[in-house]
């Protein structure tokens, strides 16, 4: 399958005969330009300009926006209720956490997920292969804080997301701090990321994403 990034919280998940997903669609309010998106499927973390700008994505069969269990052309998404601050949505709302399921391939998409999870949602989480996780605070995890989580969910691939890049404006830690947290030092980002499930690393491991412009 591919993962591309296109900045901030959004992705596009693709497998051949699979339907293929946005994550997290923004609106140009944050500072990147829109593109020009394309897919089957959408899912929207919270409403914020953010994160919820389905109408951008053409062709779009199912919009997804809150918890349950879905299924779409053999493609199984689960969303999951969880919160944007650390006082169960008291201060900031809610936020939902995405499991896709590519033909055995696990990702999460941890939306603008603020808090640490408790030990249920680490129960649930606890078969991702591909952890797509918020590490420049501003609402999601900060780079400590993801660096607790991923420690708790162990995925085999890490790819930080909501982070201070040159195109956003909106106020976030640089990804070099999250690097710094989990003992890395400088990566060089990919423009993608191809990967099948018996190509996983053994051990966990961090990829960066440039995001498509």
């Amino acid at each position: 399958m591919e993962i591309l990034w296109y900045g901030h919280s959004c992705f596009r998940l693709s497998e051949r005969g699979k339907p293929s997903v946005i994550t997290d669609p923004y609106d140009e309010s944050i500072g990147y330009s829109v593109p020009r998106w394309r897919a089957d499927v959408v899912t929207v973390s919270h409403e914020a300009p953010g994160h919820a700008n389905v109408k951008a994505v053409k062709g779009r069969r199912q919009v997804f926006t809150g918890p349950g269990e879905y299924e779409v052309g053999g493609l199984f998404i689960t969303g999951i209720r969880t919160y944007r601050d650390t006082q169960k949505g008291r201060k900031k709302g809610t936020n939902t956490v995405y499991l896709f399921d590519f033909n055995g391939l696990t990702i999460c998409h941890l939306g603008d997920l603020g808090h640490v999870p408790t030990q249920a949602q680490v129960e649930a989480l606890s078969a991702v292969d591909i952890l797509l996780i918020p590490v420049g605070g501003g609402g999601g995890l900060n780079a400590a804080q993801a660096s607790e989580v991923i420690s708790l969910l162990e995925p085999r691939i890490v790819i930080p997301m909501h982070y201070k890049t040159k195109a956003t404006r909106l106020k976030l830690e640089p990804v070099s701090r999250f690097l710094k947290a989990m003992g890395l030092g400088k990566i060089a980002p990919q423009p993608s990321l191809k990967v099948t499930a018996g190509q996983l690393p053994e051990e966990t491991q961090v990829v960066l994403l440039d995001y498509v412009r």
